[in-house]
């Protein structure tokens, strides 16, 4: 414990599933956190049982460069600082590329890639002042491997990748440290989602396929975020981990 001492954290999509994990985790290791959601009951029921001492939440529509300047602002104005950034929010939407429309395809692009970029963006002037700091992009494995009826979730999570490198070889002179991670099966309604979207796969033979047969627990996936948060990664930047029980190191990937 104490990974985090010291760090102010803004984590999106934190009213829930992974982001949730993220900003409890985070809290327990020391951190003082910004949450920001759209879905407000379930955030301020998450800053409650953290510790508004510790936890805050705002309203924040990621697509929106106005809420980014609002859900940055909340985390000077509370705790004097903004350390790290965790670009966890997005969404997903399943349908064969012929059968899906335009509009949806978008939506997810904006949310799950301009939003992270909008965020990128934001935290530029505030972390350059206090340092540096440390941003951490959630993709997906669908970055690396496409999957079928999942074309915007996959776009979207393979152009967080580039956008992670770009932003790693510009933000490494003012100390901003930029990283992604790509979790695989994590237990989240996001996941459960996607897996009954999956057609003609055998969920138990998926399990049994992997080199660490189960899907993970979300605060898995927390430790390695808080890493990457933390000064025990400082000469690491612009890099990629999965975190997928090592689906993609089979054949085929």
């Amino acid at each position: 414990m104490g990974r985090l001492d010291g760090k102010v954290a803004l984590i999106t999509g934190g009213a829930r599933g992974m982001g949730k994990a993220h900003a409890r985790h985070f809290a327990a290791e020391g951190a003082r956190v910004v949450i920001s959601d759209v879905l407000d009951e379930k955030g301020r029921s998450v800053a409650d049982e953290i510790g508004t001492d510790r936890c805050k939440f705002v309203h924040h529509d990621v697509t929106s460069s106005d809420d980014w300047a609002l859900a940055v602002d909340m985390a000077l104005s509370s705790f004097g600082r903004l350390d790290v950034l965790v670009n966890n929010a997005g969404i997903l939407r399943h349908a064969p590329v012929a059968e899906m429309d335009p509009g949806e395809f978008r939506q997810v692009i904006e949310v799950n890639l301009v939003g992270t970029w909008l965020g990128i963006r934001q935290v530029v002037a505030p972390m350059t002042a206090g340092g540096g700091g440390s941003i951490v992009n959630i993709s997906s494995i669908e970055g690396f491997a496409g999957a079928s009826g999942l074309s915007a979730y996959s776009a979207s999570k393979f152009g967080v990748r580039g956008l992670t490198r770009s932003a790693a070889q510009e933000l490494g002179p003012a100390g901003i440290r930029v990283n992604s991670v790509h979790p695989g099966g994590v237990m989240t309604s996001m996941a459960l989602v996607a897996a009954q979207s999956m057609t003609g796969v055998d969920p138990s033979g998926f399990l049994k396929s992997l080199p660490i047969a189960r899907f993970a627990e979300p605060v898995e996936i927390s430790r390695l975020v808080a890493f990457l948060a933390s000064d025990e990664s400082s000469y690491t930047t612009g890099a990629e981990f999965l975190a997928d029980g090592g689906l993609l190191s089979g054949p085929g990937y």
